[in-house]
């Protein structure tokens, strides 16, 4: 068998465009190999590929392109290019560059596996003696609605819709059809043709000019194959309205003080009540690490697989065989439940409590079952090194694994033998493996039970994970265990936000083509149809600090092109490295920030290493160790004092890069230090265009590159809806590459992306983008009201078009209309946070404003404990809320 391949493609200087052939035997293996292709001009590549092999059934393929020996860019495969094998036949392949199509959604599990279920069909094809083959994609059909051909050939009805030749769908959304050239004439002219699948009947032509094929006609024993673009239909813009809530906020009746996969469950019952089709959540990852309310912050994940224990329904385990016991829960159980807020640490321990008695009731007879002896089999590879991590942290009494006596350094050998069925270790560990198959069984079940009913659950892909964590353990080598990641400063952090993350080592994940990203985003998708990117731009490049910083103004992005001595001078400042690097600290400041008290701060924290300037003496020289020294000190007048010194440290116009001693990175909000206001005139001009060009220009291309060798692999790697959270210090090239990728934005309005505007326009949304009030990190609608008056007159008057003063707090009539122009907006999704829902009702919505806030980023302890105030079941017999909200998503066209 020989494959004729041809392709245009414009490369660069230095790119290869190679072509993967994967070959599928009877017994189902593949073999794949990559084979160059070859070009005269840079742009036609052609390539001829013997296959030798006899024993084959199909085979598939898809362009890349190599570097070297490195693949820098694959060409989106969700449907492969894929055919029946016969070793006879010569197949001569016209084929252009697949970029991810501009309705990617419709190919997506949100899709495929929800809204319009479509059972994925793959038919062969016969051949003949000379074969011409058509394909085409039509991912816009409607319910029983097929594809057929119409041509000026009789074999092609003569372009009578009667006679219209039909094709079979042999791919999600992919139309082929072939037939023998034997009798036509050269140049074929031919369009598709929409056809009713029942009645046979013409339901639409396709639009544009006809469609050719000027070859001649194909050789015995060949196979022309055209692969043509999309069929030419006008395709219907889907939108559609959701709801956004923490699975640990939701409550009923029957939960146990937290929201759990039970409670998830329910809560599908609610959107389908009110004409909602998604329901987006934060992550459900276990961050147990402190074993304390800290434990709290579900972005600080201990595993990028194990589901929290918190999350687990009990209700759908056993009841206690020990009456005793089982009163002593269900009361206690029905004391948290009532309160008004996740008690974090007691849920943990009431939940710990039951499973480790039911676990000694029913934990042999469920580990022995062969529903879980298949889960452990397709798990073990993380199910093993988290059970025995969560074993060892118990044991020692502390996540971090590097001051673990035993197993501090992972041995998969020695692992395997610490969890074997006949270790010591065992029924501690595989009281672990329970726990997870249970939360398995139950997400598995709510998942399902939401793509049932039309609902497409959204989860979120943290950006990092804890540096105690089982994969930090395990797989050092994939991180930069010594750094710490965060965002710059923005509307959430003046100062910045420290994470705590280790950064990715982007160069090791590459070498193995980011397995571990690709394995991460294949388990997720076994639950989800929808995710959100935590902090995308963190895919371009990362706000990498240093350990020593407790805040992020000292930090710098990673990966970055810094500027040196000459590049600073060329815009007209004389570079001065003490001076720039150092903290700028003078008599005028010590007395502006300490008053009464500067003598008492010279002394005890500073020495004079010049006239007219201070610096930290040694032992108080960073912010950690200043941090430190405040540790017990909890008085406001303290706390004060403590960020007052970490605010004298941060002062420096420039920090040297950590991976390029001679270069420097201008410091984020370096306009806002003491050491810019000491420049003078032209310096402050010529720091500003450095600056401006610095942040806004010089890493654009630079970023672009290093984005599209990341995300594309990993939005690949599954069928699921890929949504960015691209907030915050976005770069210009963005939004090239969501577009690029079909990646849905996140539209704020209170959060313009246009330069110099304090509110956006709504109805300038893009399609591609889900459009929300505010995000978990934000204050609700209300709060927001109420937080700058001038602000809020602003939006009242000029954006809702409101004479007068705006009322104090916002009346739930206005509340609506608010929500109202958003699921009017032009975005494919509209998200709306629970709160802001229930805000449009002035009876059932919160009495305390304050209480409504999930998260507050400028605290880095803050308390993730939010619960709605009302039950699910309460929820679904508010009809006269849920009527409402129906009627505003209907009449929105969601």
């Amino acid at each position: 068998m020989k494959l004729h391949l041809s392709i245009e493609y414009v490369t660069h200087w230095g790119e290869q465009v190679c072509a993967t052939v994967i070959l599928k035997d009877p017994s189902g293996c593949t073999i794949p190999h990559t084979y160059p292709l070859e070009t005269k001009d840079g742009r036609h590549w052609k390539g001829e590929i013997r296959i030798t092999i006899t024993r084959i059934r199909s085979f598939n393929y898809y362009y890349c392109i190599y570097k070297g020996d490195t693949p820098v860019r694959k060409e989106w495969d969700l449907v492969p290019r894929s055919f029946r094998a016969d070793t006879t036949k010569t197949f001569f392949m016209q084929d252009v560059w697949r970029d991810v199509p501009a309705y990617a959604h419709l190919y997506t599990s949100a899709f495929t596996r929800c809204i319009l279920p479509h059972a994925e069909i793959s038919e062969d094809l016969s051949y003949f003696s000379s074969t011409i083959m058509l394909r085409v994609n039509a991912p816009s059909l409607l319910p029983r609605q097929t594809i057929a051909v119409l041509g000026n050939q009789p074999a092609l009805g003569e372009w009578n819709p009667n006679f219209a030749f039909p094709m079979k769908e042999t791919g999600l959304h992919q139309w082929s059809v072939t037939f023998s050239a034997l009798g036509l004439t050269f140049p074929i002219e031919y369009k598709y043709v929409v056809v009713d699948a029942d009645t046979g009947a013409l339901v639409q032509w396709e639009e544009g000019a006809n469609r050719t094929i000027p070859v001649a006609s194909p050789a015995k024993d060949q196979v022309i194959v055209v692969s043509d673009t999309d069929i030419r239909i006008p395709v219907n813009r889907w939108k559609a309205a959701g709801v956004v809530i923490p699975v640990f906020s939701l409550r009923s009746e029957g939960s146990q003080g937290v929201g759990d996969f039970g409670d998830l469950r329910s809560m599908v019952d609610w959107a389908v009540r009110t004409s909602m089709h998604v329901i987006q959540i934060l992550p459900v990852y276990d961050t147990t690490i402190n074993k304390t309310w800290l434990d709290s912050y579900p972005y600080n994940s201990i595993s990028i697989y194990a589901l929290h224990p918190q999350y687990i329904d009990l209700r759908q385990l056993p009841p206690l065989d020990d009456q005793e016991a089982m009163n002593a829960y269900t009361a206690r159980r029905a004391e948290i439940n009532n309160l008004p807020e996740v008690d974090y640490e007691a849920v943990s321990q009431l939940k710990q409590n039951y499973l480790k008695a039911i676990f000694h009731q029913e934990g042999t007879k469920v580990l022995s079952s062969e529903e879980y002896l298949e889960f452990f089999k397709q798990n073990q590879d993380w199910l093993i090194p988290y059970a025995a991590f969560s074993v060892l942290r118990d044991r020692f009494k502390t996540a971090d694994f590097h001051s673990w006596p035993e197993h501090s350094k992972y041995s998969t050998a020695a692992i395997r033998t610490f969890c074997s069925p006949d270790s010591d270790n065992y029924h501690d560990v595989s009281f672990y493996y329970y726990i997870q198959y249970q939360l398995h069984r139950q997400l598995s079940a709510a998942s399902a039970y939401a793509r049932a009913n039309k609902v497409i659950l959204k989860g979120d892909i943290p950006i990092g994970i804890s540096k105690n964590s089982v994969e930090a353990w395990i797989e050092p080598y994939y991180f930069n265990i010594d750094s710490q990641t965060g965002a710059p400063p923005d509307d959430f952090s003046v100062n910045g936000q420290n994470w705590g993350f280790p950064t990715y080592n982007w160069e090791a994940m590459f070498k193995d083509g980011c397995n571990w990203w690709i394995q991460r985003f294949r388990k997720m998708a076994q639950y989800f149809d929808a995710y959100r990117i935590d902090h995308v731009l963190g895919f371009f490049r990362i706000w990498e600090i240093p350990s020593h910083s407790v805040h992020g103004l000292l930090g710098h992005f990673s990966p970055a092109k810094p500027l040196s001595v000459d590049e600073i001078e060329s815009f007209g400042l004389r570079f001065r490295p003490v001076e720039f690097t150092m903290p700028y600290i003078t008599d005028r400041i010590l007395n502006e920030k300490f008053g009464k008290k500067k003598e008492e701060i010279k002394t005890t924290y500073l020495y004079r290493p010049a006239m007219d300037r201070y610096a930290f003496k040694p032992a108080f020289d960073t912010q950690r160790k200043i941090q430190t020294l405040f540790q017990n000190n909890t008085s406001e007048e303290q706390l004060q004092l403590r960020d007052n010194l970490y605010e004298l440290i941060s002062d420096v116009l420039f920090i040297p890069d950590p991976y390029q001693p001679d270069k420097y990175n201008p410091r984020i909000s370096g306009y806002a230090t003491q050491a810019y206001k000491s420049l003078n005139k032209d310096e402050r001009k010529a720091f500003d265009n450095l600056y401006e060009d610095y942040f806004f220009h010089r890493h654009n291309e630079f970023w672009y590159q290093q984005a599209m060798r990341r995300l594309p692999m990993l939005i690949q790697a599954t069928p699921m809806l890929a949504c960015a959270e691209d907030l915050g210090m976005v770069p210009a090239c963005v939004p090239w590459v969501m577009n690029e990728l079909r990646i849905l934005t996140l539209e704020i309005q209170t959060m313009p992306k246009q330069f110099g505007t304090q509110f956006s326009r709504l109805e300038e949304n893009p399609y591609r983008s889900v459009a929300t009030i505010f995000t978990h990190d934000m204050p609700t609608l209300r709060l927001w009201w109420k937080e700058d008056t001038k602000r809020t007159a602003h939006y009242y008057n000029q954006i809702l078009q409101k004479d007068g003063p705006a009322p104090e707090d916002i009346p739930a009539w206005l509340a609506e209309e608010v929500v109202a122009r958003h699921l009017y907006s032009p975005s494919m999704l509209c998200l709306i946070s629970w709160q802001d829902w229930l805000s449009i009702d002035e009876q059932l919505r919160r009495p305390d404003i304050t209480a409504e806030r999930i998260n507050v980023p400028a605290d880095s302890q803050n308390y993730w404990r939010y619960r709605m105030h009302l039950t699910i079941e309460q929820l679904l017999r508010s009809d006269q809320l849920n009527e409402k909200i129906h009627t505003l998503i209907q009449r929105s066209g969601r």
